[in-house]
């Protein structure tokens, strides 16, 4: 499998060049707020998000300082989102580190979530990226809406398969086309050019979505997730959904009720995931990530051989391929 050191390269400089802009972008004259920005950044993942803006827009032309602007924008209102999930899941560690909240309480982890989204708010305006600044808000509106959707859905556990994916769409993959749009959108191309690759972003966060689905059914050593964190929250994935169309009446019954009421229990997490499997869930789920990504590849496929397309066909390798 590709690993992500394989790919960086091709955008080092601009990777190096965009933490140092993104520390910037976060800075304050309250200590508190520096203290816990610089702890955010320390503990931050893959940068695969600002990855997918750079690549996307050596796709189409010349990375300037809108590039920038671009992945520190998407960074900043990716992190805020997540300081603020993690108040509202009630989550208290995040890739093995405490969250803010766990460390500086709710209050402080809701202000702190606001400042960021100002941050961002203030870098487009500021720089009269008002194009950018629709195209993101977009994306944020959406993930409010698919939160929102899957609260509402998981209250009685009935996700048909139509809404999973409106909900993953809405969730987890508007802010991947965002990243995508947004870096040609730097470049300077056509409103055409940028919904494409929104399209295609959006295609790229959906195989995400359903790697993150698969990655909870996994061994748990690699991941970066507590195994059956979904069953727990009650959360219904595409693994489940799909078992669960394929029992019987009484088989329904019987899992829908031990996820209400025993979710916790590793025992019955362990029969679910007995459940699913039989069922051919993870595999059913295995098959819809890959064609999202075929759909992806073909859409990339189209545009002139790079070095950057190579290292954008790596990084959609690696997204579903990846062990954590």
């Amino acid at each position: 499998m590709v690993s992500l050191n394989e790919i960086r390269p091709v955008i080092g400089k601009e990777l190096d060049e965009f933490e140092l802009r993104f520390k910037d972008s976060m800075k304050s004259t309250v200590p508190l707020l520096d203290k816990i920005t610089y702890y955010l950044i320390k503990r931050r993942g893959k940068q695969l998000r600002p990855m997918l803006v750079f690549f996307s827009a050596g796709l189409h032309g010349k990375m300037g300082d809108s590039t920038y602007r671009a992945a520190a924008l998407i960074e900043l209102l990716h992190t805020a989102t997540l300081v603020h999930d993690d108040v509202v899941d009630e989550t208290y560690r995040r890739r093995g580190f405490f969250s803010i909240n766990a460390l500086w309480k709710n209050k402080v982890a809701v202000l702190v979530g606001d400042y960021l989204l100002s941050r961002g708010l203030l870098l487009a305006v500021g720089n009269k990226e008002f194009q950018l600044l629709e195209l993101v808000s977009k994306a944020v509106q959406k993930m409010s809406e698919g939160e929102l959707l899957q609260i509402e859905k998981t209250r009685k556990l009935n996700i048909t398969e139509e809404e999973y994916y409106e909900i993953i769409a809405c969730k987890t993959a508007s802010l991947v086309a965002a990243c995508c749009a947004s870096g040609a959108l730097s470049t300077g191309v056509s409103d055409e050019v940028v919904k494409k690759m929104w399209d295609m972003g959006e295609l790229i966060g959906m195989a995400f979505q359903l790697k993150d689905d698969l990655l909870d059914y996994g061994s748990g050593q690699d991941i970066g997730k507590p195994i059956g964190t979904d069953i727990k929250e009650k959360k219904m994935s595409l693994p489940l959904i799909f078992a669960l169309q394929k029992s019987t009446y009484l088989e329904k019954k019987r899992i829908i009720n031990l996820i209400k009421n025993k979710s916790q229990e590793p025992h019955v997490i362990e029969e679910i995931f007995n459940f699913v499997k039989e069922k051919g869930g993870l595999e059913y789920a295995k098959q819809t990530m890959l064609n999202y990504r075929e759909k992806a590849t073909t859409m990339l496929n189209e545009l002139p051989a790079s070095e950057y397309k190579t290292a954008f066909m790596s990084l959609i390798e690696f997204v579903t391929e990846r062990k954590n």
